[in-house]
This record gives C-alpha cells, structure tokens and sequence, in this order.
C-alpha cells in the first residue's frame, strides 16, 4: 500500500549559495560547502530522489514508477511521461545574485537535448532588505539591441528588475530572460529538466579568476522577444482554503495556509499531490496513517488517495498536474 513520501534531499554546491537552507529550512548541509539548492523531488538522470520515510526507505523515484505507475503518479501522467516523474522540486538559497539566464521550450530541448524544456515558478520563502528579481524585459528589445548589451557587459540594463517580499509569486514560462537576486530564499517548481542557458555571469571568476561557461548562441534562439506575460502570480492566503497561485499545462500550484484542521479530497484528481512546507507544522493524516510536515519538507502523496487531512497551524504549497 502506498502512503505519503518524504525523500532525502540532493545538496547543490553553487557559486552564489549559502547555509541559509540550515538557518530557515532546517536542512542538515554539509559543513563548509555553499549549498545554493536543496532539491527535494527529482528524476534528472543522475540525481534521482531516494525515499526517507517508510517500508520504501531506500528505493528511488524511478523504481517506484515501475513499479506502482499510475497509483502513484496517475494514469495519464504514467501514459505520457513514463518512468520520468515530469515535476523538479526546489529549494534555493541566492545568498548572492544568480546568472541572467534563459531555459529552452519543450520543442528546442527536445532538438538540441533530448529532454523536455523548462518553465518553472518561484515562491519567495524570505527576503533581505532590497532583494528583488530579474524577469523580463523591461521594454520592446529588437536581437540586435539584446546582442549588443550582452556584447557591453550591460545586459541587466534591459531586465525589469522587480522587489519582492515573502509570499510573492512569479510564473517563468521558458524563454522569459531571468535571474533571481540576492537575499532571496525561494521554492521553485519546474519542469524535469536541468538546462540552462547562462548568458551574463555578473564578471565573476573562482578561485583561480576563471569565469563560468555562457551560452550565448543557444541562449539567442531560446529567448522569447515577442513575449507580453504576466509574470507576478501573487495572491494572498486564506486561512483553511486553497487559493490557486498557478494553473499551467505543466503544473498547478495552490497556496494552502491552515489553522486547525482542513480535509483535502484529490478524488477528481488523475495525479500525485505535492505539499512543501513554508511555514509552521502540520501533520497529514490519511486513511491507514499520519505523517508530519513541517517548515523545510516536502512530501509526495500517491494519486491512489484520494484525501488527506491536515493538522496544525503552517503554510503548505500543494502541487499538482492535470
């Protein structure tokens, strides 16, 4: 029988991370690494998420969709995407600003990767004074004009850079230009896809003054100039109810805040329900057990159940497919 999952999380070293997963999060990094993510539910080849809690501890996210299929992540997303779970699940701390960079649609990375592209979401967990976000153009920008501010180191210049606070949502389809600043601590959901196009680095060097690699000439193609989105997704909660932060063909996300007790019935639902923890501590009970879900976690809930309670007083982000 299946039940609610937690997974060990993957620690990403980064030039621009930090340990402010430790301070916020409660996660347990290792000592003296700047740890930019914590990826908390991934297939990406290489880095598959392996179970934590429960008579799984041990088998990997792979393994389980063999295995169980639709009971576990729905028949229809089980018929598309195969063994391949299609949500990466994020936690990243930007203890200083991330490269301005752009991430292929579906069509480009399936020509140039053999992978699906890569639109996402950011949910802003906790800000420093001033810490804002790069999404966008902030004008009509020609190829040539967006060349030749990528030639003069000027690039930021076209960005529209926006202040964010906690609570604050951005929906980033594939090909928007972006970049999140410093200070900010954010959950990302996105596509499975680990492709990114950096095209503007800040100048910085490691160690030995070398700089990371940019894409320049694939990052041209992937840009989407014509693009007129509306980036900012941000609702306020409501205590005891789902208000729908993101409704997309690649994911929907919901913010749920909760005090006391709220039953929520998956029933019309052909998909796994993720819940991260943003705030607080809830437990999540199903038919044959209970759960806890606390600030910093995440938890995968099989498309075989079709209704959890949770109990407490937190925040959650409820994610899902359809």
């Amino acid at each position: 029988m299946l039940y609610p999952l937690k997974f060990k999380p993957l620690f990403k070293e980064r030039i621009w991370g930090g340990d402010r997963l430790a301070h916020d999060m409660n996660k347990k990094l290792p000592a003296g690494k700047r740890i930019g993510e914590s990826w908390e539910l991934s297939a990406v080849p290489g880095d598959i998420s392996v179970v934590a809690n429960g008579k799984l501890a041990g088998n990997n996210l792979e393994e389980l969709t063999e295995v169980y299929m639709g009971d576990l992540v729905g028949d229809h997303i089980y018929n598309h995407f195969g063994l391949l779970f299609p949500l990466l699940i994020k936690l990243i701390d930007a203890q200083d600003d991330l490269s301005i960079q752009v991430h292929p649609n579906d069509q480009l990375a399936r020509e140039r990767h053999n992978s699906y592209g890569k639109t996402e979401m950011w949910y802003v967990l906790a800000s420093e004074p001033g810490a804002a976000l790069y999404v966008g153009f902030n004008k009509p920008v020609t190829r040539e004009e967006y060349l030749q501010h990528v030639n003069d180191g000027t690039l930021a210049d076209l960005l529209d850079k926006v202040p964010v606070k906690p609570g604050d949502t951005f929906f980033i389809p594939a090909g928007t230009i972006h970049a999140i600043g410093r200070g900010l601590l954010i959950a990302e959901i996105q596509q499975t896809s680990d492709i990114t196009y950096r095209v503007f680095d800040w100048n910085r060097v490691d160690a030995n003054g070398k700089g990371r690699e940019l894409h320049t000439e694939l990052a041209l193609d992937a840009i989407d100039f014509e693009a007129k989105h509306q980036y900012n997704k941000t609702r306020a909660p409501r205590k005891n109810e789902a208000v729908n932060l993101v409704n997309s063909p690649y994911f929907i996300t919901n913010v749920v805040e909760v005090s006391g007790e709220l039953s929520r019935n998956h029933e019309d639902k052909d998909s796994f329900v993720i819940y991260m923890g943003t705030e607080g501590q809830l437990e999540l009970t199903w038919e044959t057990g209970t759960e806890t879900l606390s600030k910093g976690e995440t938890v995968l809930v099989p498309a075989c159940l079709d209704e959890v309670v949770l109990k407490g007083e937190g925040k959650v982000l409820e994610i899902y497919m359809m």
